[in-house]
């Protein structure tokens, strides 16, 4: 196993710890976690603060298995597949686990893994031709757009929240409410259509002008 693939095992790895973190029921076994006063209002559970701290680890493995791949010519079908496999595991068990906390509203996280279940089994039907698609620029920008509203939302937003700079509210609770309170769900159901079927649409092209037997 080359290196840039040892990175992707390390970031699977950090994210396993983090869901173990936030999931271990802490008060149900009489453990006592301290928390953060950063002031009156701002207090913090610090296991999302540790969270956040692995999470941002297991993300710069993100970028340097890539960049160690192409620069030194270690891209395996393996990498690509394995690559992928990690990132919907530290992102979307995140999201999910986030979302049942009550720190990002449902609709964000499905949304999210609807779009990533289509792609997979667009991806899935190259496969079956014989053929190792790897992550698009486009999906490696939703994935680090990603990682980083996760980041801010496991920090409760700091440090933008001290000056009350809601940065990361769009993968909040408050937000989300606000939208569905304040537009047609014909045209929220069109604006998700619009959003799934462009994604999708990007990544069935990227998928056949990289396999081109894709059918």
């Amino acid at each position: 196993m080359n290196l840039p693939n040892k990175l992707t095992m390390v970031r699977i790895g950090f994210a396993f710890v983090i869901i173990a973190l936030l999931l271990f029921p802490f008060d149900a076994m009489g453990i006592t976690l301290p928390k953060l006063f950063v002031n009156e209002t701002i207090v913090i559970d610090i296991k999302y603060i540790i969270s956040g701290v692995l999470f941002v680890l297991a993300s710069l493995t993100d970028f340097l298995d890539g960049y160690i791949a192409r620069k030194y010519h270690l891209v395996t079908d393996f990498g690509k597949m394995i690559d992928a496999i990690a990132d919907k595991i530290l992102v979307n068990s995140v999201l999910i686990i986030l979302c049942a906390s009550g720190f990002i509203h449902p609709i964000i996280t499905v949304v999210i893994i609807v779009r990533d279940s289509i792609v997979n089994a667009i991806k899935m039907v190259a496969g079956n031709k014989g053929k190792t698609v790897a992550a698009i620029k486009s999906g490696k920008w939703k994935t680090a757009c990603l990682m980083v509203g996760i980041t801010l939302t496991l920090f409760y937003n700091l440090p933008f929240e001290i000056w009350n700079y809601k940065v990361s509210d769009f993968f909040c609770n408050d937000m989300a409410i606000d939208l569905l309170r304040n537009i047609n769900f014909k045209n929220l159901a069109i604006a998700i259509g619009i959003i799934l079927t462009t994604q999708v649409l990007g990544n069935g092209i990227a998928c056949f002008i990289g396999t081109k037997t894709f059918t």
